[in-house]
């Protein structure tokens, strides 16, 4: 049986009927120059090149009834990711929009509604974040969430990985490559999601729109012949006394994408898959863990595969993905609230995939007009300095072969830096 979110016995404890929050994120991020051949519509510049991007939300919460919670982000955003966002699968900046701007945009990226129904009487404390509100929540519940968000605000999480804005940079890493989540060219997107909490698991189901072109800001209005569908499974456990999870996403989205091999079969060069659209069916699964080792020490992976058939179409071109990474907290140096941490990441695409790329087609984020093949492999690695409880600097270094999986072009030395504030 349903009961309220909150019972009556905590109805006195401390709780959260409204809330404000503002974030502030700028990266400052360049490479030195990289070995190139040739280069295509898509191609990383060869010249070494600095770029900047900038971030400010200001976010409303508020409780409208028991258990309903009401949230608003309002977004302004502006600058340019290396090379216009392209050239790189993984794309070492996570802030860096694929719609860029010279001047300041914005837009409401969040308005959802947030409905809890609790099971039983084991309560735990719901802590005040940017999306939440602080109170007491049960044990086991079940959560509803609709409106327009991030599908990333729900699934894919990890504990190390997961923010491009406080942890990873690279896209990556802060999301499975190999799902190509349904969100429009800011990340966004309206559906619903459903979360049932059942002590150590959580099952997640979501549905929702996905952009009417690739990498588009509108959406197709089809919702019938056009979604998006995720199914998460997760375990949270303690080894050796220690918190870690497991989580197992299985993704199906349909939109009006083309095919590669159609595209191929067509002798126009280079090649156009936009003359193959029509609805079609992609799928993938992901696997994501993390797991505290030490005080402090955690460790995370991620892999992904999807069936590589049809274009991206949300996120980014990666057909399979790899990653594995470290996370060290710095009391062991004095800096208990510093960060230092390490991660490699491997993409791939299919070989009727690399075939399209060969042929001169281009996909979100890559396109070097041919194609000598080679799996993306990045390492990034980042310093992050509590200069305040509110304020971070985080120094970033990452490191790429073949990318846009090119044997011929790189390797890529990206530098970065990054401020951060929050309340």
């Amino acid at each position: 049986m349903l009961a309220p979110a909150v019972s009556p016995e905590a109805a006195a404890a401390d709780v959260e009927n409204w809330s404000i929050h503002m974030q502030n994120t700028n990266v400052l991020q360049g490479h030195t120059g990289i070995r190139s051949p040739y280069a295509g519509q898509d191609s990383l510049n060869s010249a070494p090149q600095m770029r900047q991007t900038v971030s400010l939300d200001l976010l409303f919460g508020l409780r409208l009834w028991e258990g309903a919670e009401m949230h608003l982000d309002g977004m302004m955003w502006q600058g340019y990711g290396m090379s216009n966002a392209l050239g790189m699968a993984g794309f070492p900046n996570g802030e860096a929009f694929r719609k860029g701007t010279s001047e300041p945009n914005g837009n409401i990226s969040r308005a959802f509604i947030r409905q809890t129904f609790g099971f039983g009487s084991e309560m735990d404390d719901a802590p005040s974040g940017s999306l939440f509100l602080k109170g007491r929540q049960h044990k086991s519940r079940l959560v509803v969430t609709l409106g327009r968000f991030g599908a990333k605000d729900i699934f894919d999480g990890n504990a190390y990985a997961n923010d491009a804005r406080t942890q990873f940079m690279n896209w990556s890493l802060m999301a499975n490559g190999a799902w190509d989540y349904p969100a429009d060219s800011l990340g966004f997107t309206t559906g619903g999601a459903v979360e049932l909490y059942l002590t150590d698991w959580v099952l997640r189901y979501g549905f929702f729109q996905v952009p009417n072109v690739s990498n588009g800001i509108a959406m197709d209005p089809h919702v019938f012949k056009a979604w998006a569908q995720v199914l998460e499974l997760e375990h949270k456990h303690q080894l050796g006394g220690r918190p870690g999870a497991v989580r197992l996403l299985m993704y199906a989205n349909r939109a009006h994408m083309g095919s590669f091999q159609q595209t191929l079969a067509n002798p126009i060069r280079p090649a156009d898959i936009t003359n193959s659209r029509a609805y079609r069916l992609k799928y993938g699964v992901c696997l994501n863990a993390d797991q505290e080792i030490a005080d402090g020490v955690g460790i995370f992976t991620r892999l992904g595969w999807s069936n590589g058939k049809d274009e991206a179409w949300s996120f980014t071109d990666v057909d399979s993905s790899a990653s594995l990474g470290i996370s060290v907290k710095g009391k062991s140096w004095n800096r208990p609230a510093d960060t230092l941490a390490m991660a490699g990441i491997v993409n791939a695409i299919s070989s009727v995939h690399a075939a399209y790329h060969q042929q001169g087609g281009n996909g979100i984020l890559v396109g070097d007009g041919t194609l000598s093949y080679g799996a993306e492999k990045i390492i990034e690695t980042y310093y992050d300095i509590a200069v305040a409880s509110w304020l971070h600097l985080a120094f970033d270094y990452q490191f790429a072969m073949n990318p846009a999986y090119n044997r011929d072009r790189g390797p890529v030395h990206v530098f970065g830096a990054r401020l951060h504030w929050e309340f």
